[in-house]
């Protein structure tokens, strides 16, 4: 059986959405499907895929839908409301957050916790809990390949100084967590902020200053902290 993983480009803050599947079974998940829904399900439709749930990298609108910067943003409640019969996956940390930032209620969300993972097919996708970001940031990883939202980028990292940001839990993600995967690891970032559009676990130890770490205190002076 196949991996199906597919980068589409959406929205004009350059978010990523990815669709993770299985070819044989035809059955995905969507990660982060907001901005243009049209645009999302024409994928899976073109590729003949059937979205059976939907994985939240972290709360922040333009990853889950709702009102930022005078833009309308659909997500998961809007695809609610098209009569997809989906999971939507968040880590139990962003519970709380979820319904004041669009139209899920906390009884439409399947709680996630650190070590949990899911079949879709014959793929086995791991949720990593990767604070710092926000108190429930995410990570997916499936088959070698990272899905990282805002936690990694190439070259960067999310920002900390957020509401729910903590640097702390950032440096203890990035330097505890992700630099311990292997280094052939593909990084899929939650934005197009570099020239590339993947990574790998590798290069960002080698490339990315903010990997690069190796004491916590040097790592919050270098974040203003």
């Amino acid at each position: 059986m196949g991996l199906y993983l597919k980068q589409l480009q959406v929205g004009p803050m350059q978010n990523y959405v990815y669709l993770i599947g299985d070819t044989e079974t035809r059955k995905a998940v969507a990660v982060d499907p907001a901005w243009n829904l049209d645009e999302i399900l024409g994928a899976l439709q073109r590729d003949d895929m059937e979205l059976e749930s939907v994985l939240i990298t972290h709360f922040h609108p333009d990853h889950i839908g709702g009102s930022l910067m005078g833009h309308n943003i659909e997500g998961p409640a809007e695809l609610l409301e098209r009569g997809h019969k989906i999971k939507i996956h968040i880590h139990k940390s962003e519970a709380d957050y979820v319904p004041m930032v669009c139209g899920l209620s906390k009884t439409d969300l399947t709680l996630t916790d650190a070590g949990d993972d899911m079949v879709i097919g014959g793929q086995k996708i791991q949720f990593i809990h990767t604070p710092g970001h926000t108190p429930g940031s995410q990570c997916f990883l499936v088959n070698g390949n990272l899905v990282s939202g805002d936690t990694l980028f190439i070259g960067g990292c999310g920002r900390v100084d957020l509401p729910g940001s903590d640097p702390k839990l950032m440096y203890d993600s990035l330097a505890n967590k992700l630099k311990a995967l292997p280094d052939d690891t593909v990084l899929y970032p939650g934005h197009n902020y570099s020239p590339t559009a993947t990574s790998t676990i590798g290069e960002e130890k080698r490339t990315n200053p903010y990997m690069r770490f190796s004491r916590l205190e040097d790592f919050l002076g270098v974040m203003g902290y």
